[in-house]
C-alpha cells in the first residue's frame, strides 16, 4: 500500500464530523473555525515502541492510547477537545495493524467529538505522534499555577493500576486483566476537567506518577505539599495483585492519566457533590503548604521513599 491508499482506507473519515472544520485531510494544511470567545489549548505527545508500549502490543490499544494521552492533557486544562493531527511512522504498511490502530483511535475520537484533520505518514521505527487542539472559555483554563497554601489536594479515580498492569502481560487472573486494561485503554477525564472550572485552582494530569506530577503542580503554585499515603485511592484489583506494595505503585507508577487538582478547603462540599454526580470518585489526599518540596506521611509519621520519578533523560 502507498501513502494515498493508507490515508483513503484508514484515516480520511476517521473521528468525528465537525462543522467547524472548513478543510480537513487532503490538502497542505487544515482550515479550522475556532469559536468566538474561546482560547485554543494545544498539546502534543509521542508514543515510541519499547518506551510507551511493549513490543507486540495490540494496535487497537496503541491507537487508543495515542489519542488518550493528549486528551488527558486537555482534561487537565478544563478544555473541550476538537481537532487532531496524526503523524505515524511505520516499519511496514500492515493492513491488519492499521485497521486495529484506526479502530482504537477512531472510537475514542468519536466518543469525545474529535475530528482528525491531517497529519503525516512515513517509513521508519514505529512512532505515533498526536497533536490535539481544543477550546476553553476565555480566561477559564485550569493551570498548574493558581493554588495557594492550605488548599486541599484531590485525586480522581485510582492510582497505580496502569503501572502494575504493564508488568502482568502473561498473567490471566481477573485482577491482571483489569489492571492491563487500565494501561492499554486509559480513560481521559475530560468531563471532570471541564466541571472543575471554577472549583479547582490548579490541575495536572498524572502521566509520570503522582510522585513526579504533584511536586510540579505545587512548585508552579509556589507551594510545597503534604501527602497522606493512607488516603491514596487504590483499586481492589491492585490491592489483591500488589499486596502491601500497592501504595508504592499508587505513588510512583505512571500512565494512569487521572487528574490531580487543588482547591480551597471551603469548596470540599462542592467537590464532594461533583463526585456524586460524576462517574469517577474524587479523593482528598493531602494539602498544599507554605515552602517547597513534598512530604510523605503515613500513620502520622513522615517517611522516606527513595524511588526516582520517571524521566526520559534521567531523574
Amino acid at each position: 500500500m502507498d501513502e494515498a491508499t493508507i490515508i483513503e482506507t484508514f484515516f480520511r473519515h476517521l473521528g468525528a464530523v465537525r462543522t467547524d472544520v472548513a478543510l480537513g485531510i487532503g490538502d497542505d494544511a487544515a482550515l479550522l473555525r475556532p469559536p468566538a470567545g474561546a482560547e485554543l489549548a494545544l498539546t502534543t505527545d509521542s508514543l515510541v515502541a519499547g518506551v510507551h508500549f511493549l513490543p507486540g502490543s495490540a494496535s487497537r490499544s496503541i491507537g487508543h492510547r495515542a489519542l488518550a494521552v493528549s486528551l488527558s492533557d486537555l482534561a487537565a486544562m478544563g478544555a473541550a477537545p476538537a481537532w487532531a493531527l496524526l503523524s505515524l511512522t511505520l516499519p511496514e504498511p500492515d493492513a491488519g495493524w492499521l485497521a486495529g490502530f484506526a479502530a482504537g483511535f477512531g472510537l475514542l475520537a468519536r466518543e469525545h467529538q474529535v475530528a482528525l484533520v491531517g497529519g503525516n505518514l512515513c517509513r521508519g521505527p514505529l512512532n505515533v505522534t498526536v497533536q490535539l487542539a481544543g477550546c476553553v472559555p476565555m480566561g477559564g483554563a485550569l493551570r498548574r499555577s493558581g493554588a495557594c497554601a492550605g488548599s486541599d489536594i484531590w485525586i480522581s479515580g485510582t492510582l497505580g493500576d496502569a503501572a502494575q498492569g504493564r508488568t502482568l502481560e502473561q498473567t490471566a487472573t481477573a485482577q491482571a486483566r483489569a489492571l492491563r486494561a487500565r494501561f492499554e485503554f486509559p480513560t481521559p477525564r475530560l468531563e471532570l476537567g471541564q466541571a472543575l472550572r471554577g472549583l479547582a485552582t490548579a490541575c495536572i494530569d498524572i502521566s509520570d506518577g503522582l510522585l513526579a506530577d504533584l511536586p510540579r503542580l505545587a512548585s508552579a503554585s509556589g507551594c510545597g505539599a503534604v501527602l497522606e499515603l493512607e488516603t491514596l485511592p487504590v483499586s481492589e484489583a491492585l490491592r489483591i495483585s500488589a499486596g502491601e506494595r500497592a501504595w508504592e505503585f499508587a505513588l510512583a507508577g505512571g500512565e494512569d492519566y487521572e487528574l490531580c487538582f487543588a482547591a480551597p478547603a471551603a469548596r470540599a462540599g462542592a467537590i464532594a457533590a461533583l463526585a456524586n454526580r460524576a462517574a469517577v470518585p474524587l479523593t482528598r489526599c493531602g494539602q498544599l503548604t507554605a515552602g517547597s518540596g513534598l512530604e510523605l506521611r503515613r500513620g502520622g509519621d513522615v517517611i522516606q521513599f527513595s524511588h526516582s520519578p520517571f524521566g526520559h533523560f534521567g531523574a
